[in-house]
């Protein structure tokens, strides 16, 4: 049940808050909008994967009242530590480009300001808190936003 309460936050991030900045929608019928369509699909899929990793992984949720109880550095968390949040950007993104909305893109800017001053000031510390060492190596090897080209591979199993 805790897992379904989880997707109020996409779905807010995601539906609310475009659907109440942009209130003028009309689809592009360009070539550009098959270039939103396939970022927003994208975008779907590496959240469906990121978040069946919290739930299967993990043991938990990406929301903050049923957090995960194991640090996930398997799958797309490999390559970058936010996969999640890149495919968010992604969706937004591709909402902005579908519907020809600088609105959307901006919100997609703001989001992505909140979520690394909030990864910066709180998670990541309460990470460090929560797996020590563990989680150390993780980050000094795995980069926050820009993926990295070879998975990683720990020294120490995590």
């Amino acid at each position: 049940m805790k897992q379904i309460f989880s997707f109020i936050l996409p779905v807010t991030v995601l539906i609310v808050v475009p659907l109440y900045i942009e209130r003028n929608i009309s689809l592009n019928h360009s070539a550009t909008f098959l270039i939103g369509i396939i970022l927003i699909f994208t975008g779907l899929l590496v959240m469906a994967v990121t978040i069946l990793s919290f739930i299967r992984i993990g043991k938990g949720t990406l929301a903050p009242w049923n957090p995960t109880q194991n640090l996930v550095t398997s799958g797309m968390y490999r390559f970058v530590r936010n996969p999640m949040i890149m495919g968010v950007l992604a969706v937004l993104i591709g909402e902005s480009i579908c519907i020809i909305s600088l609105k959307i893109l901006l919100w997609a800017l703001v989001f992505f300001i909140i979520n690394n001053i909030f990864f910066v000031t709180y998670e990541e510390p309460n990470l460090k808190k929560k797996f020590g060492d563990h989680y150390l190596q993780y980050k000094r090897n795995v980069p926050r936003w820009i993926p990295r080209l070879k998975p990683f591979q720990p020294d120490i199993e995590l």
